[in-house]
């Protein structure tokens, strides 16, 4: 076989070529089936080959394809953007439609800053984001991402970012705190770094509503949020919510702040936005910052050749439509307690499970050595990747990461199975886990031994 053109993510190891897909399913060149646990990396919601979306996106390509928005815009972004501002938290006005979820943010990130310059404050000029986060790979959003080993070369590439602590209740709550307690710590070392920068030098805090895949689904404790958003209020600073992989009904609502009472100001949303049928992202923005923008400038000074790109727009409209349609957000609920309890099941007493958490269906399992110590494995072993080669070896796609605790140590596996998945695909999908995860420690044990 000839070598790859491709310039593929990983060089020293072979791809196999994925030829179709059907509902829950990708299907590769040999034949051999995957039940996409993972949803791709929590992109696919409807699953592959959803009739409804490729007739949306067959019909607007008959109809066109792609315009130039310095020149037009389109019923389909224009349609796209009322039903979402239609759903959105109270106060958006407005979408600014971009092609994923790294360039969501990295819009965010300017629009922030452009935002205080409308309004005369200059000198704004922080981030406040959170370590242990992932935001993308451009470099304003790996800048506010705290995924320490994407960061490590690149660092003198990026700008300066305040990381304060995740909000990671397994490892990082003490004995003697309630949850609440333990987020009103995690509130008040935000607010000593806000007061050491000097809030009116601050544009914004940055954190996803649920964390994922850094470090495994990170839910936030009660009441953290709403003691952002106030804290965040008393200084004039922004929030920015990144929900691009978390939002659009991963966690069982459409947007994930919706589970704890807390509007931002900006909010990133991608994956689940389009399903994974065209690459698009999107940023909903609060009536005063176009307020502002309108009044000031009129001018956004950024711009991709592709924003809302017709297809990419017809796709989202569809997807966003059967989740409506199909009632889809209260089935996310419904199969997400089902993929708990099968989880609890499998690995609620396991040896090498230390916590599983999530919401809806969006699960993380973090694997320990040690359940009482919660001593994580020797990264030398990269057991997450151990896992994924066992995971595709039974046939299943899921998502596992390494670095979870610290961006070296830890391991963990991340679950977005789609959400049209059925009560029999969830049970196979954890069955398959349970060996992988099983055989893949039989043979870290044997290789010690």
């Amino acid at each position: 076989m000839q070598a790859t053109r491709v310039f593929h993510r990983h060089l020293h190891q072979e791809m196999p070529f994925a030829v179709s897909g059907q509902g829950i399913t990708i299907t590769d060149s040999q034949g051999k089936s995957y039940l996409d646990a993972s949803g791709g990396a929590a992109v696919s919601c409807l699953g592959h080959g959803h009739p409804d979306v490729i007739a949306a996106m067959h019909a607007q390509i008959d109809q066109l394809a792609y315009a130039h928005t310095s020149f037009f815009t389109t019923a389909v972004a224009e349609e796209l953007a009322d039903t979402l501002i239609d759903t959105a938290p109270a106060g958006m006005s407005n979408v600014y439609f971009v092609s994923g979820g790294s360039e969501a943010v990295e819009a965010a990130l300017k629009m922030a800053r452009q935002y205080f310059v409308e309004i005369g404050q200059p000198q704004r000029k922080h981030f406040i984001a959170r370590r242990q986060s992932y935001h993308g790979n451009t470099l304003g959003a790996l800048a506010v991402g705290g995924n320490a080993w994407r960061r490590e070369q690149f660092k003198p590439l990026l700008i300066d970012v305040e990381h304060v602590s995740p909000c990671y209740e397994y490892r990082d709550k003490r004995a003697d705190e309630t949850p609440e307690q333990y987020g009103q710590r995690l509130v008040a070392e935000l607010e000593a770094t806000i007061e050491r920068l000097g809030g009116e030098n601050v544009i914004a805090f940055v954190a996803e509503t649920v964390g994922g895949a850094t470090a495994g689904v990170l839910t936030p404790v009660p009441g953290y949020f709403k003691a952002i958003r106030a804290l965040c209020d008393r200084h004039g600073i922004l929030l920015i919510l990144d929900e691009v992989m978390c939002g659009m009904g991963r966690t069982g609502t459409l947007h994930a702040c919706e589970q704890d009472s807390v509007v931002p100001d900006l909010l990133t949303i991608a994956k689940g936005l389009g399903g994974g049928y065209q690459p698009i992202g999107a940023v909903l923005a609060q009536a005063k910052l176009v307020d502002a923008f309108r009044q000031g400038s009129g001018l956004f000074q950024h711009g991709h050749t592709y924003l809302g790109h017709a297809v990419a727009c017809a796709a989202a409209l569809a997807v966003q439509r059967v989740i409506q349609r199909d009632g889809l957000l209260a089935q996310v609920r419904e199969r997400g307690r089902t993929l708990q309890g099968l989880l609890q099941d499998a690995f609620g007493a396991h040896p090498h499970v230390g916590d599983i958490r999530g919401r809806g269906l969006f699960w993380g399992v973090e694997l320990v050595a040690d359940r009482a110590s919660k001593q994580w494995f020797d990264p030398a072993l990269k057991l997450h990747a151990r896992i994924k080669r066992a995971a595709m070896a039974e046939g299943l796609m899921v998502y596992p990461m390494g670095g979870t605790v610290d961006g070296r140590c830890g391991d963990h596996v991340l679950l977005a199975p789609p959400f049209i998945s059925t009560p029999d695909e969830l049970g196979q999908i954890v069955q398959r886990l349970q060996r992988a995860i099983d055989r893949t420690l039989a043979g870290v044990a044997l290789a010690a031994a």
